[in-house]
């Protein structure tokens, strides 16, 4: 989901366009927030918080995401209860049967998360069904027929439907597991404390020698760790026992209970929560600052106003002209696709037709890309021709992906910026704003003295 932050920039954006009436004007906080320093991200989250200045859109928000947020504590408690409750009635009886305690504990939950980690390495890159979702719309959790009200809900629903959503349900999931082995791990530590078991075990089909290694077997890991586990005289005397054993022996098969249902059952469900969690922060979703709305406000900022008289223009800094090597070149797209093919021999010269020392990257975008595009340059002295779309802004985060880019290039790197190939209806504006960004380039890439290519 979007961070508090990003969810109420978010929903001021929609109001606006819907024409709603803030606590304060947006103008207003608009023109006061020209003069003051910050990047992009961090001014429009002031603004955002200015227009609230009553706080009621935050309340909202606040709301609905508390309402989420309690639903999963509630179920959390509910199948940590259930666990408790259903391993307490299990072990009634002072003679149990260890194996068949031991699957009730973790048979199914062996088999659901081998069947999670089948789905999830299946469905890389896919979107997943989100019952989720619908399970707990936000239209169920708060009741409103305000515009504030309809269009936090609707803001929820368009983040829940968002794909890195899969890797929220699935620490949801475990999160739910990992309830319910803590209440099973709770009951068997209650029930051993205050009363005295017997263990046993038998089999019609499997052999004494094959339940006796099975036994070892399992008794390996939570060995590792420090849990006491039964030695092979135990395992033999505690075949088919129907009175009080040992306590000795009683508490080498208990301490095996523990160390199986703490090692096979809790460690890997905690293992995979933090895996699901890892995953939902680097596919988290954020604020795109490139819609229409934000691009003109952050415009609207970078325009300077001056007295005539006392005004003296600075000379604009200009991005050295691109040198071109002789070398094999990799050429790539930042973010967005090419209008034509071929896009990088417009800005090459001309007499270059063997395109055998030029091969085409594609897209980069999110961090995957990246990991895998420097990686490539690691291992290959290239230079790297990248082709960044002419309304793309030179923001924090696109400059970081542009040093990263250059660190890794052994040949260097040069920027192509590429148009979009069609005609605007206001061309004199357009043409403004196509000036502001391209001299907004030439600042950003002479700051880095990186080259950029004559196309």
């Amino acid at each position: 989901m979007l961070s508090p932050q990003d969810q109420l920039t978010e929903l001021v954006r929609t109001l606006e366009t819907q024409q709603h009436v803030f606590a304060t004007d947006p103008l207003l906080i608009t023109e006061k927030l020209q003069s003051e320093d910050g990047t992009p991200i961090q001014k429009l989250h002031r603004r955002a918080s200015r227009i609230d200045s009553n706080g009621a859109l935050a309340g909202v928000l606040g709301k609905i995401d508390g309402r989420i947020k309690g639903i999963m504590i509630v179920m959390s408690v509910v199948w940590c209860i259930s666990g408790f409750l259903g391993l307490f009635t299990l072990l009634q009886t002072n003679v149990v049967n260890f194996f068949y305690v031991l699957v009730c504990l973790l048979g199914f939950h062996t088999v659901m998360l081998l069947g999670w980690l089948a789905m999830t390495l299946i469905n890389q890159g896919k979107q997943s069904s989100n019952w989720f979702a619908s399970f707990v719309s936000p239209s169920y959790l708060i009741r409103g027929k305000d515009d504030v009200t309809k269009a936090a809900v609707s803001l929820y629903e368009r983040q829940l439907q968002h794909s890195g959503m899969r890797w929220y349900l699935g620490r949801f999931s475990h999160q739910l597991w990992l309830a319910t082995l803590t209440g099973m791990l709770l009951a068997i530590v209650f029930l051993l404390i205050v009363r005295q078991y017997s263990f046993s075990w038998e089999s019609t089909l499997l052999s004494d020698q094959a339940l006796i290694t099975l036994t070892q077997i399992l008794g390996w890991l939570p060995s590792m760790v420090g849990f006491d586990v039964p030695d092979s005289t135990a395992i033999a005397q505690s075949r088919m026992v129907t009175e009080a054993m040992p306590l000795s022996a009683a508490r080498q098969w208990a301490g095996l209970l523990v160390g199986s249902l703490l090692m096979y059952g809790i460690v890997p469900r905690a293992i995979a929560w933090a895996f699901c969690t890892l995953m939902f922060r680097r596919k988290k979703m954020r604020l795109d600052i490139k819609q229409p709305y934000y691009q003109k406000i952050l415009n609207f900022w970078q325009r300077h106003v001056v007295d005539a008289d006392d005004f003296k223009e600075a000379p604009a800094l200009v991005a050295p002209k691109a040198t071109v090597s002789t070398g094999k070149k990799l050429v790539v797209l930042l973010e967005y696709p090419a209008k034509q093919d071929n896009w990088w021999l417009g800005g090459l010269d001309a007499d270059i037709n063997d395109n055998s020392e030029i091969e085409d990257f594609g897209i980069v975008d999110d961090r995957d890309d990246m990991e895998r595009l420097t990686s490539y340059l690691d291992k290959h002295p290239v230079q790297v021709l990248l082709g960044v779309h002419s309304n793309a802004l030179p923001d924090r985060g696109t400059l970081r992906k542009l040093d990263r880019i250059a660190k890794h290039a052994a040949d260097g790197l040069i920027i192509q910026l590429l148009g979009d190939g069609t005609l605007a209806k206001d061309s004199v504006q357009t043409i403004a704003n196509q000036d502001i960004r391209y001299q907004q380039w030439q600042t950003a890439l002479a700051a880095r003295n990186i080259g950029l290519v004559d196309s």
